[in-house]
């Protein structure tokens, strides 16, 4: 009995050891090594150096001159990276019904000259709540509202969007994206920062 014990004590170190602390270290060396950006989280900084988010990770922009994400129910106000999730609504919930009219009925009175029917991603939660896509149809649907609210012209912040958009994987994997962060960074460095003011209501 002791002798039993004594090897699947030995056992479990072993185990411990090699998948608890080896594994690990070099895993994530390996990491670090060939790709440190996204081993440490795909943080972006703006032109001082400061971070300011994950390019994995959504976040909200209350600005009517920014691309607005998807709604989020990660968390108490939306958008809380320690607290991944999705609203749990089924398309039977009456609230997932009135959530989904309030949000498009909002997104319309933002959106006055925005062509076409709200896209549906804009008025539903992704399931992490974190989602850091839109489909360029999404966001070039909210061109009309960034050009007006920054005084440039329509077709300029659809070349800055064209330029951001992303296509399948390897050909043929997922759909076409756009990271929300990025183009709004990217309308930033061409056309300055917009205005104050103009926010637009929480989804």
């Amino acid at each position: 009995m002791r002798r039993t014990l004594v090897i699947a004590l030995r056992a479990a170190a072993v185990t411990l050891v090699l998948t608890g602390i080896v594994y690990p270290l070099v895993v994530t060396g390996l990491a670090q090594a060939a790709f440190p950006r996204q081993a440490n989280g795909s943080v972006l900084t703006n032109d001082a150096g400061a971070e300011i988010g994950s390019e994995l990770l959504a976040q909200g922009f209350a600005h009517a001159g920014y691309v607005q994400p998807r709604p989020s129910a990660a968390g108490v106000n939306g958008y809380d990276a320690a607290a991944s999730s999705g609203s749990n609504l089924g398309p039977t919930s009456k609230k997932l019904r009135d959530d989904v009219a309030a949000r498009a009925a909002a997104l319309l009175q933002a959106n006055p000259a925005a062509k076409g029917d709200v896209p549906a991603e804009l008025v539903t939660t992704s399931g992490s709540g974190l989602d850091p896509h839109l489909s360029p149809a999404a966001v070039l649907w909210q061109v009309p509202r960034i050009a007006a609210a920054r005084g440039v012209t329509e077709e300029r912040v659809r070349a800055v969007v064209a330029q951001h958009e992303t296509g399948r994987d390897l050909g043929f994997l997922g759909e076409p994206r756009v990271n929300v962060l990025l183009v709004n960074l990217a309308l930033d460095r061409h056309f300055g920062r917009p205005p104050a003011g103009a926010n637009i209501p929480p989804r």
